[in-house]
């Protein structure tokens, strides 16, 4: 009996590749797996070396030939290219949630894992930045990044002007 109750709690915890919820409309956690691809050149065969190199939007494309824009990872204002980037051309399990607007669906991705690995938490971004700017404001890095700081006091908060 002792031995049950010390086991339940880990038969009733949730999985380890569950996704968390944003709070975001219509969100609809995800985990399947895919080949990580540039989506310009499954689109278009414009192909480059290693996906662009970090500078081109990347994807998931599943076996049933499904392309899955991946737009979002788990840090704040960062996109998924970075987190995905080192498995171009490579099968892995992602983790994350599904958003739709105006009929465009999109993939925020939260974790990555490849064959016979472990669970990556997708915040390379956040990661890269608290290493080259040793700092350790990390869960609100764009309040301190000063590129950011000088694009909004040039383009406004919301890329509109200066006092918009």
């Amino acid at each position: 009996m002792r031995k049950l109750l010390l086991i339940l709690p880990l038969l009733i915890a949730s999985p380890a590749g569950a996704a968390e919820s944003w709070g975001l409309p219509g969100e609809q956690a995800a985990s399947f797996a895919g080949i990580v691809v540039d989506i310009q050149c499954a689109l278009t065969r414009d192909c480059p070396k290693d996906c662009g190199a970090g500078r081109r939007q990347l994807g998931l494309l599943k076996k049933d030939g499904a392309l899955i824009l991946a737009m979002k990872n788990a840090d704040p204002f960062a996109g998924a290219t970075r987190d995905l980037l080192p498995f171009c051309g490579k099968s892995v399990t992602v983790d994350g949630l599904f958003t739709s607007n105006e009929g465009v669906r999109a993939f925020a991705l939260q974790r990555i894992k490849p064959p016979g690995g472990e669970w990556i938490a997708a915040n390379g971004f956040v990661r890269d930045w608290v290493k080259a700017h040793n700092s350790s404001e990390a869960e609100e890095w764009y309040r301190h990044d000063e590129a950011a700081q000088a694009r909004i006091k040039t383009e406004g908060k919301l890329g509109l002007g200066p006092g918009q």
